[in-house]
């Protein structure tokens, strides 16, 4: 065989992944739907054999019917949408409070000796616990539910961008200094590309607790939001509206989270590590 030949066929090895990816994109995130459907098959069968009454735990059928009317009538929609806003709107606030506090305590020795300890202490407070409080301050309307939920972001936001901060390597910024770059180049080609893998994680781990704390928040005298459906549900012993108010918490939820992951994916193009590939 030529060398000639050989680089050829080197090349033609090293293009075949780049034709396999874009299929791969669309593929591998169709593997994570075989848990939850291999689940809801099996339970359906359960309930049609008498396996099961299916009282407390419907079946899938009639968890989409629940889907079905909610959606016919429109309370589905603004339901989601209503409660879409409020995660939007806190989890805003919470990065960048959280963001800003994680970036200043993480670069300052000064005031990690200064804040941290105090916002340890305030992490340690359960979310329940903020709830009177919220209502007595502001009131049970949405300034109240946002600033529950911003609460919640924060500070996995703030660990990770703090956290990454202080992991940065000093060698690397000595290489910084070695080529004179200045303060803004040094954070836009050293540390930023450094710490965002970090906020990255941080990120999603504050956009799911911004989640779970929209369900306390919507407990806080709403009359509108997928935590309205649940408490509504439970009160008029609707256990399929309860199901179906669940799984749409989990599929928005993971919605959101695909597209942190996507919109984040531009910007690290440049990692080589082992765990890269199961991102594909």
């Amino acid at each position: 065989m030529s060398v000639g030949s050989m680089s050829i066929a080197a090349d033609d090895t090293d293009a075949a992944p780049v034709q396999r990816a874009p299929r791969a994109r669309y593929v591998t995130p169709l593997v994570g739907l075989i848990i939850p459907v291999v689940a809801a098959v099996l339970w359906e069968f359960a309930v049609r054999w008498g396996w099961s009454n299916g009282r407390l735990v419907p079946p899938p059928s009639v968890i989409y019917a629940t889907f079905a009317e909610l959606a016919a009538t429109g309370e589905l929609q603004r339901h989601a949408l209503a409660t879409i806003a409020r995660v939007a709107a806190g989890f805003g606030l919470g990065v960048v409070a959280g963001t800003l506090l994680g970036a200043l305590t993480g670069y300052s020795v000064g005031f990690f000796r200064l804040l941290d300890p105090t916002i340890q202490a305030l992490r340690a407070i359960p979310s329940i616990a903020w709830v009177p409080l919220f209502i007595l301050w502001l009131g049970i309307f949405e300034a109240s539910k946002i600033t529950l939920i911003a609460v919640g972001v924060f500070f996995p936001v703030y660990l990770g961008v703090m956290g990454a901060v202080m992991s940065v390597d000093r060698k690397i910024v000595e290489v910084g200094r070695a080529f004179r770059l200045s303060g803004f180049e040094m954070v836009r080609r050293i540390l930023l590309p450094a710490v965002l893998p970090a906020y990255v994680i941080a990120l999603r781990s504050g956009l799911g607790l911004g989640w779970m704390f929209v369900v306390a928040a919507e407990f806080m005298g709403a009359s509108e939001g997928l935590g309205f459906l649940l408490v509504d549900g439970q009160q008029l012993g609707k256990p399929a509206q309860i199901v179906a108010a669940i799984v749409a918490f989990a599929v928005i939820g993971k919605i959101t989270d695909w597209l942190i992951v996507g919109l984040a994916a531009p910007f690290l193009r440049w990692e080589d590590r082992f765990g890269r590939g199961a991102e594909r």
